[in-house]
């Protein structure tokens, strides 16, 4: 009975790092598509349909711009399209990281961006974002992408 547990918590191990390995492999084919194609030029990458319904610009309209031009360097364009880049570039980063991490070791990092209190403060600061990068009244209109 004991070795029909650990042949499960084995399968489990190596189910969770083919897991990770996916992840990391479809943010490495995500990351070089968007750095490959300009989505300033071309238009097969996924509008905001947010933006695209009502005209309103999401916390995250601008981003796949943003990181195009954060993976080219300039990272004021970046910023100008997204004000919060720096925000989910390091998010990104990070669960790369752990991703990488249980893929290959199988233990990645704490998992902070899933903390419900960073959750709820995040949530907050993305609410808030989204209603300011709407305002069309100068200083709020350099917010929207």
């Amino acid at each position: 009975m004991q070795a029909e547990s650990n042949l499960t918590q084995t399968d489990m191990s190596a189910a969770v790092r083919i897991s990770a390995a996916a992840g990391v492999a479809a943010l490495v084919g995500g990351s070089a598509v968007v750095s490959y194609f300009d989505p300033t030029q071309t238009h097969f990458l996924p509008v905001c349909p947010l933006f695209a319904l009502t005209g309103f610009a999401c916390p995250g309209c601008g981003l796949t711009r943003a990181f195009h031009a954060l993976f080219h360097g300039d990272i004021i364009t970046a910023i100008d399209f997204n004000a919060l880049t720096p925000v989910w570039a390091v998010i990104f980063v990070y669960v790369a990281v752990s991703l990488t991490l249980m893929a290959i070791r199988g233990k990645g990092l704490p998992m902070w961006p899933t903390n419900p209190r960073f959750v709820s403060v995040f949530a907050t600061i993305l609410l808030t974002f989204g209603v300011l990068r709407n305002i069309p009244v100068y200083p709020f209109t350099i917010l929207f992408p």
